[in-house]
């Protein structure tokens, strides 16, 4: 995928630190921006992980009675035995 990102209103140090310093590494402007791009992801990314779940235990005891009732209510023709396919 070739996708283009403009940033706007750079300033004029932080400009010229970026084409010396791409100069000073021998490539180009965007190879190094691109570089600072993937590392910083990469930090941020180890800095504050997204917290693996494999359990609802977040969820349990949050509804309210009513909200209890109701999803009971919603489910009960799945407690109903079709007689006809247990033959």
């Amino acid at each position: 995928m070739n996708t283009e990102i403009t940033i706007q209103d750079l300033d004029d140090a932080t400009e010229e630190w970026i084409r010396e310093e791409a100069g000073r590494r021998g490539v180009t402007v965007d190879q190094l921006l691109l570089e600072l791009i993937q590392k910083g992801i990469s930090v941020e990314r180890q800095s504050s992980p997204i917290p693996a779940y494999d359990d609802l235990d977040s969820l349990a005891g949050t509804w309210t009675e009513e909200q209890a009732t109701e999803f009971l209510n919603a489910i009960d023709d799945f407690e109903l035995v079709d007689e006809k396919l247990w033959r």
